[in-house]
C-alpha cells in the first residue's frame, strides 16, 4: 500500500492539488477511444496509450492520476456496443493498475472514478443504480487506490447515492457535479446540490466538465455559499472544460455546433488556464484541474 500522504492530509495543510481530466477526449484524438458513447475499453485494449497520458499528466505536474474508467457501469458499457470481448471489471482493473504505476513514478495520488449510469433516467431506481457503483467500487477496492471520485453527474440525487455508496468503503470521497449555475437538471440550485452531497458523507465537493471556467467557478462559489449556509464544511473542487463555452447554457458543451470533432476552435489558451487557476484559487478552490 502507498504510505504517501493522502488527499485529505494535503488539502488540510492547505496546498494547492492539481487533477489530470479529459482523457477520453484527449484518447479520441489519439484514435484509441470511440466518439459517441466515450467507454474506457482501452484500458485493455491499448494500455500502452492510457499509460502514456497519465504519464504525461504527471510530468505536466498533477497530484492526482484518475483511473480512465469514466462511463464504466456495466449499463452503460452495454448501451454503447464497444465492449465485446471484455468485461468492466478487466476495464477497471487494468485502469487501476495503469493509474497506479504511474502515479508511483512520482509523488501523485491515484483516485477511482465512477461516473453516472444511463439506468438512473429509466426509473430512478435507487437500488438498482447504487448496485452499479458498487461493484465498480468493490473492483477499485481489490486494487491500490488512494481515494474515490464520483464525477460527472447530472442530477445530485444520484451523485448523493453514488456517495453514499463509496463512501462505505472508509476512504476518503470527492464528488462533482457537470452543472451550471442555474443548477441540476431537476432544478435544484449548486448550493443544494453540494449541501445534499456533503450530508451524503463527501469530503470534498465541486464541478467538472460541461462548462469552461468562467462558469464553473461561479458554479462552485454558489456551491460554497449553499454550504456556508447550511454549517457544513468540505473542501472545493473544480475540473472545468477545457473549451471557451460563453453561452453558459445549462446542457454544456454538448449542445455546441462543434461538438465533438471541432472543440479545437474553442481550445483554452495556457495563458487562459493560467487566469482560471488564479481566480478559483482566490476563491478558495484548493483542488483545481481539467476536463
Amino acid at each position: 500500500m502507498t504510505s504517501k500522504r493522502d488527499i485529505l492530509e494535503r488539502l488540510n495543510a492547505g496546498e494547492l492539488i492539481v487533477g489530470d481530466g479529459g482523457m477520453v477526449l484527449q484518447l479520441e484524438r489519439r484514435g484509441y477511444v470511440k466518439a459517441g458513447q466515450w467507454t474506457p475499453e482501452a484500458a485493455v485494449e491499448h494500455p500502452e496509450a492510457v499509460r502514456q497520458l497519465h504519464r504525461e499528466f504527471l510530468r505536466a505536474g498533477a497530484d492526482v492520476l484518475q483511473t480512465f474508467t469514466f462511463y464504466c457501469s456495466e449499463d452503460k458499457l452495454e448501451l454503447s456496443g464497444n465492449v465485446t470481448n471484455v468485461t468492466g471489471a478487466q476495464i477497471n482493473e487494468a485502469a487501476c493498475d495503469l493509474a497506479r504505476a504511474v502515479a508511483d513514478e512520482g509523488d501523485a495520488l491515484v483516485a477511482g472514478c465512477v461516473s453516472q449510469a444511463p439506468c438512473y433516467l429509466e426509473n430512478r431506481n435507487e437500488a438498482v443504480v447504487k448496485s452499479l457503483f458498487k461493484k465498480q467500487m468493490q473492483e477499485f477496492l481489490k486494487k491500490d487506490i488512494d481515494f474515490f471520485i464520483a464525477e460527472f453527474f447530472q442530477y445530485a440525487e444520484e451523485a448523493a447515492w453514488a456517495v453514499e455508496v463509496l463512501k462505505t468503503s472508509g476512504k476518503t470521497v470527492g464528488a462533482t457535479m457537470c452543472i451550471s449555475p442555474h443548477g441540476d437538471m431537476d432544478g435544484l440550485p449548486p448550493g443544494d446540490c453540494a449541501v445534499r452531497l456533503v450530508k451524503a458523507g463527501a469530503d470534498i465537493v465541486g464541478v467538472n466538465c460541461h462548462l469552461d471556467p468562467t462558469a464553473c467557478i461561479q458554479t462552485v462559489k454558489l456551491m460554497r455559499e449553499g454550504l456556508n449556509q447550511a454549517g457544513l464544511k468540505a473542501h472545493l473542487m473544480i475540473q472545468p472544460l477545457g473549451c471557451h463555452t460563453p453561452e453558459c447554457n445549462k446542457g454544456g458543451y454538448m449542445g455546441l455546433p462543434e461538438f465533438p470533432f471541432a472543440l479545437e476552435c474553442r481550445t483554452m489558451t495556457r495563458w487562459d488556464v493560467h487566469k482560471y487557476a488564479r481566480e478559483a484559487y482566490e476563491a478558495g478552490i484548493r483542488y483545481l484541474g481539467g476536463c
